[in-house]
């Protein structure tokens, strides 16, 4: 079931979880506005799936509404980590789909600095890397996403000739370049989810799609040859013992 857009006051979920916070939070949304209402945002990059669900219940009591009074859920899709992105998309998805409103997925880096204009977003992609996108001055994003060692979005960025007014996302990584940095939350705020997918309210969702960029850290072990001393495999070094006759 797809909303009709402004037909009521929405109420939408906006829920993210691409960088080291664990972002929940309610947005109500009419023909004129788009209105922050109870968030939470904590920083802890291993406790995506602990955090998560808590934060949206208590969210709900705040603003005295239940489940059933949410009209639709946006969730950022990254790019972000394997493991904390897939936690948030599952769990916006789930609500969605027992609530029968629409999910909407956007790019997680479009609501960093949102509404600012010439902007380089960066968020900690791991392994001395960051996840980036630049955006023009009407806020539009012009490339990326993608993911590089900082030193080479800095030399891509030169190649292209183009200097953003300023940088914005995680403040450990936002150091590293030679703009300055944007006095704006490290994660995606609730209200600027909801803002960068206002124009998809009333259609047809799209399929989530996480934006992984690359495989997860986590690898397939390699196989381990068993221990020749285990009875009954080939070559072990104890044969197996022949059946004893019945009695």
């Amino acid at each position: 079931m797809v909303a009709s857009a402004y037909s009521k006051t929405m109420l939408v979920l906006a829920v993210d979880t691409s960088t080291p916070f664990v972002t929940a939070g309610l947005v109500t949304v009419t023909e004129d506005a788009v209105n922050a209402g109870p968030q939470r945002l904590t920083e802890d990059s291993r406790a995506h799936n602990e955090v998560l669900t808590p934060s949206i219940t208590e969210c709900l009591a705040e603003a005295e509404a239940t489940p059933a009074d949410l009209d639709a859920v946006v969730v950022g899709c990254g790019p972000g980590p394997f493991t904390g992105l897939r936690v948030g998309m599952v769990t916006a998805a789930a609500f969605a789909d027992a609530l029968h409103i629409p999910c909407y997925g956007v790019c997680s880096l479009d609501a960093i600095g949102y509404g600012v204009g010439s902007r380089l977003v960066v968020t900690d992609a791991r392994r001395r890397e960051v996840y980036w996108a630049v955006y023009n001055e009407t806020g539009q994003r012009i490339f990326g996403p993608a993911v590089n060692k900082p030193a080479d979005v800095a030399a891509e960025l030169e190649t292209r000739m183009w200097q953003p007014e300023a940088v914005a996302g995680s403040p450990e990584h936002c150091g590293m370049f030679a703009v300055p940095p944007l006095d704006a939350a490290p994660s995606p705020l609730p209200v600027d989810l909801v803002r960068v997918a206002q124009p998809l309210f009333g259609t047809e969702p799209e399929p989530l799609v996480p934006m992984y960029l690359r495989r997860p850290d986590a690898k397939e072990p390699k196989p381990v040859e068993p221990s020749r001393a285990i009875t009954g495999l080939p070559g072990s070094a104890v044969p197996e013992q022949p059946e004893q006759p019945e009695a």
